[in-house]
């Protein structure tokens, strides 16, 4: 009897770069032993670990059982526990020992760290040992929608994939109308990364670029106003009639910000899309994209410590003209 078929991807991943890459190196024995899996929907990760898990522990080519992911003797989780919501030394310790002994039943040991950010002080310094001289036969995943809570030195021995979810879902409560300024937008976005590429340097033309990076801003965040607005309008009819104002006052901050991190990923999506068009092209687009979308993820998190999103993304737009006209 042929053995099950694995778990699918999110569909908003399904056949994207990070997906493809993970199978091939699945495919040919070649995965790292540690890779950092980060996005703004913790959802979408597990989502994604789980399928890695279930594609290394079920590998036809060596199991013996099959089991679904979650469920199988060589597969690990580590999360927040207590009221600190931390990941603690003697839960990391506990862990390590399991993956350091030989697997049970598969050819290798998962162990996934949600939320790794969590980890304090302590735990972050006894996995990175870990890190340091992994188990031959473990495949460490660690989960954050947070990577630079994360040590230096953690980041850096392992292999990143940032994985995002569609802007549409960001307005799954919104009107055609907002949607359409959106598309809109985006679209704008393209026509105006293509007219830097085009090596323009009339003085009228370059003044209207860069008149464009504010033009973009106000229409981003007419956006994002009529998104929460209308958000908050869906929501506010399912709430509870006994909340005070401050607890009102956090769900409104925390609708803003789940559809403003959303949009931004729409917005990394445009880009690459426009670079991997580039690339086809033969324009040697590598290095600018690159650069372009390292920029955007630093903006990105800054705004986890307030920075405005107007701020953020004047940022981006302009280090974006930097990097994309220098070509």
């Amino acid at each position: 009897m042929a053995p099950p078929a694995p778990s699918s991807w999110p569909d908003s991943l399904a056949g994207t770069p990070a997906v493809a890459v993970i199978e091939r190196a699945i495919n040919r024995q070649r995965l790292a032993s540690s890779l950092l899996l980060h996005g703004e929907n913790l959802g979408t990760l597990a989502n994604v670990a789980h399928g890695i898990a279930d594609r290394l522990l079920n590998d036809p080519r060596h199991a013996t059982q099959v089991f679904p992911p979650k469920q199988h003797p060589d597969f690990f989780a580590l999360r927040p526990a207590g009221k600190s919501r931390q990941i603690g030394a003697e839960a990391t310790r506990d862990l390590i020992g399991r993956i350091q002994v030989s697997p049970q039943i598969s050819h290798r040991k998962v162990a996934v760290i949600y939320e790794a950010d969590r980890m304090n002080t302590a735990a972050a310094n006894i996995f990175l040992k870990t890190l340091e001289e992994p188990p031959a036969s473990a495949t460490i995943l660690l989960l954050t929608t947070r990577p630079y809570s994360l040590l230096a030195t953690i980041r850096s021995r392992c292999l990143h994939f940032r994985f995002t979810d569609s802007g549409h879902e960001a307005l799954a409560d919104t009107d055609e109308a907002t949607r359409a300024r959106w598309q809109s937008t985006l679209a704008d976005y393209t026509v105006w990364l293509e007219q830097l590429t085009a090596g323009v340097v009339e003085k009228r033309a370059v003044a209207g670029q860069v008149m464009g990076i504010y033009g973009l801003i106000t229409r981003f965040n007419a956006v994002l106003g009529e998104a929460t607005t209308q958000a908050w309008d869906h929501q506010k009819a399912k709430l509870p009639d006994e909340l005070e104002d401050e607890e009102i006052d956090a769900i409104q901050t925390g609708i803003t910000n789940g559809i403003r991190l959303k949009l931004f990923a729409e917005l990394e999506r445009a880009t690459a899309e426009f670079g991997r068009r580039q690339l086809a092209a033969g324009d040697g687009a590598r290095r600018p994209l690159t650069a372009a979308i390292a920029q955007l993820e630093h903006d990105v998190g800054l705004l986890r410590v307030n920075l405005n999103e107007s701020a953020a993304l004047e940022n981006f737009l302009l280090s974006s003209l930097r990097v994309w006209a220098k070509r």
